[in-house]
């Protein structure tokens, strides 16, 4: 049984939120709070409160025990990117793209 939780277009580039995703990738839940609690990034944040709500979907809504979880999958995918002109010297126009993020983690019960 496994549960999930996604959040999507987070104002964060998607590489810079992979940084921090990959650090958690499979481990038991609460070594990934923990390292989250103290990974000083704003991916980090972000990340954590997408983790809170797949242990929540998974104790309220299929009855797992919270302590036997383990981040079973942990992405980011690379949501739309808002496109914002910058005007440049001698007349030209520079781009400023504000990438977005869709995190998704699914955590699973580990059999014994």
């Amino acid at each position: 049984m496994e549960a999930k939780a996604i959040a999507k277009m987070q104002r964060i580039s998607p590489i810079k939120a992979r940084l921090v995703i990959d650090i958690i990738r499979g481990k038991k839940v609460s070594d990934a709070l923990a390292i989250l609690e103290n990974t000083n990034k704003k991916a980090a944040i972000l990340t954590k409160k997408v983790l809170n709500s797949a242990v929540a979907n998974a104790v309220n809504n299929n009855g797992m025990d919270a302590n036997n979880l383990y981040v079973k999958e942990a992405r980011v995918d690379a949501g739309p990117v808002m496109k914002r002109v910058l005007f440049d010297s001698r007349g030209r126009i520079g781009h400023k793209d504000k990438r977005t993020s869709h995190i998704v983690i699914t955590v699973a019960e580990a059999t014994k």
